[in-house]
């Protein structure tokens, strides 16, 4: 697939905010910092499309933006932690809880773990929910640059192995650098399967 359009298109606190669900949906989600906003730049071919910041948690809203004119790319808020309120983090939570298990578009959820750590117990858990759940899920591994090939494949291992103790059949899983471009396909081959 070849990106010719990308643009934003609205941002919302709730579900009834979202545009209307007219095209085929794909959510990506992740801790605070694990790289979302330069992942999605990069897949989009745009460096300004989504605000990359220093700063983690900045995304704070359900971000749609419509890509070649038949594919929304939803950029939902971090989980972890982001410096912010207990309330603040309860709205989200509810925000994304209501995105992902009532949007009816929605046709996969991204999650992005950071390749260079262990399998984090809140990761875990997400996807685990997201599995309970039946919502269709992949794994993106994020920031494959900053380690060696080996390492890589050892945190791809370290993910089947605790996973394997509560899922029949794993969930694809996805190598990526925003620096190098490693598995931009790959996502967007992914994507392409899902489009009519």
């Amino acid at each position: 697939m070849e990106i010719l359009q990308s643009e934003f298109v609205k941002s919302s606190s709730k579900i009834e905010e979202c545009p209307e669900a007219k095209y085929p949906e794909f959510a990506f989600i992740g801790r605070s910092n694990v790289g979302k906003s330069s992942l999605v730049n990069m897949l989009a071919n745009n460096k300004k499309l989504a605000k990359v910041s220093g700063k983690p948690g900045k995304t704070q809203l359900i971000n749609h933006f419509l890509i070649n004119n038949n594919w929304f790319l939803v950029d939902l808020p971090g989980y972890g932690w982001a410096r912010a309120s207990k309330t603040d983090k309860a709205k989200w939570g509810e925000m994304i809880h209501d995105y992902i298990v009532g949007r009816e578009s929605l046709q996969n959820v991204f999650v992005l773990v950071d390749s260079r750590l262990t399998p984090q117990p809140i990761d875990v858990e997400f996807i685990n929910w997201l599995g309970e759940n039946g919502i269709p899920l992949a794994i993106i591994f994020t920031k494959s640059d900053k380690q060696s090939k080996n390492k890589n494949q050892s945190a791809i291992a370290k993910y089947k192995k605790v996973l394997k103790s509560t899922w029949e059949e794993l969930p694809p899983m996805l190598l990526t650098s925003s620096a190098s471009f490693e598995g931009k396909e790959d996502v967007l081959k992914f994507i392409e399967n899902y489009i009519p």
